[in-house]
């Protein structure tokens, strides 16, 4: 029975990591009233309350990692060019 739970709980691990992604970009808009960022290929990114909006400027090379949730993707963690992690 465990080996059975190990393997459904793995197998849900990698099924949740295949939505997984990062990517890097010039910052295009950033949206304060849908809390959603646009970077220079087109893509938006869905901010959490707690992002720190003013740090966010158009023109501003970004690393982000999101997730794609109910098909939007949801930024979990970026990487700002002066090394500051929000």
């Amino acid at each position: 029975m465990r080996t059975l739970i190990g393997a459904v709980a793995a197998a849900l691990l990698i099924s949740t990591a295949a939505f997984a992604g990062q990517t890097e970009g010039l910052i295009k808009k950033v949206d304060k009233d849908t809390l959603t960022l646009t970077l220079d290929d087109g893509k938006s990114y869905k901010l959490n309350a707690e992002t720190d909006l003013d740090a966010l400027k158009p023109g501003m090379d970004i690393v982000i990692a999101f997730d794609v949730t109910n098909g939007e993707n949801v930024v979990t963690d970026m990487q700002l060019p002066d090394g500051d992690q929000n």
